[in-house]
């Protein structure tokens, strides 16, 4: 899939708009990704600030205003994005184009559903573009790999899983018929639950075995616990080991002063989209 462009000729206001909201290599663009990120920031700490008690009796109004005030803003951006590019529904169906929308949905869904703008604290992972305004793309390449290797052992995990719930059921029924609704052990979903906590070596301690032969099953339970944790760990880190790292060609991209898109060939002398040469 080719990547988002300008929704308009070069030089067009639609151009000029997308440069500045999708680019960071103008003092422009540059700028409003930073006042983005302060307002991204600011915006998930009212919502934070707004659920502490005391802070909501003594300031409530004033947060709810600056609530809406971000709203409004990240509204408009979101239709500016739409409105620049060249393609609004596929931006509108991408990983950011839906974090963008799900970003301001919360506080308009606030009005028929009180407590709804909680809800807004999803713009955090709008921080994600700190990666580009910084020029830390070297991390998104590092991220690929990370990601590609998790995509990849989807299935070893996928068998691990199933391999947890089968025991956790098991253990759980044991315990179940072990111990009784006198221990707190009220149901085989009861005993499922405590199962879980200890192989995971939570441990809530909100229901334990009172019987020797109880004790001595959760013991077991307890030490398996700590060799299952490594499992998933050593799956992700032996697909790690074989995952090409990413070059720094990769990840190198610079602008096109005519069309406005990205090269992500370090070494090209002219834009593969219309031709002109690029500057380094």
């Amino acid at each position: 899939m080719s990547r988002l462009g300008p929704g308009g000729p070069p030089g067009s206001v639609r151009a000029k708009t997308y440069r500045v909201i999708f680019e960071q290599d103008t003092v422009p663009g540059r700028a409003f990704d930073i006042g983005l990120l302060v307002a991204i920031v600011s915006s998930v700490a009212v919502v934070m600030l707004e659920s502490v008690e005391g802070i909501r009796l003594a300031y409530g109004p004033e947060l709810r205003a600056a609530e809406w005030v971000l709203t409004v803003l990240f509204t408009i951006e979101y239709a500016a994005r739409l409105w620049s590019v060249d393609s609004p529904r596929r931006y509108a169906l991408s990983f950011f184009g839906l974090i963008d929308l799900f970003a301001v949905i919360p506080t308009y869904v606030s009005l028929l559903i009180p407590g709804g703008q909680v809800l807004t604290v999803v713009r955090i992972l709008r921080v994600i573009r700190v990666f580009r305004v910084l020029k830390l793309t070297q991390y998104l390449g590092e991220a690929r790999v990370l990601g590609d290797a998790l995509q990849k052992s989807r299935y070893k995990i996928a068998v691990f899983l199933v391999a947890v719930v089968n025991i956790a059921v098991i253990v759980g029924a044991l315990m179940y018929l072990v111990e009784g609704p006198e221990a707190g052990f009220t149901s085989i979903p009861r005993g499922v639950y405590w199962g879980i906590v200890t192989l995971t070596t939570v441990g809530y301690g909100d229901i334990a075995p009172q019987s020797p032969l109880g004790q001595t099953l959760a013991a077991m339970v307890m030490i398996m616990g700590y060799g299952i944790i490594a499992v998933p760990t050593g799956i992700v880190t032996a697909q790690l080991t074989h995952q090409p790292r990413p070059k720094a060609a990769e990840t190198a991209t610079r602008v096109c002063p005519a069309c406005g898109r990205l090269e992500d060939d370090a070494e090209a002398d002219f834009c593969k989209y219309c031709g002109v040469p690029i500057s380094i």
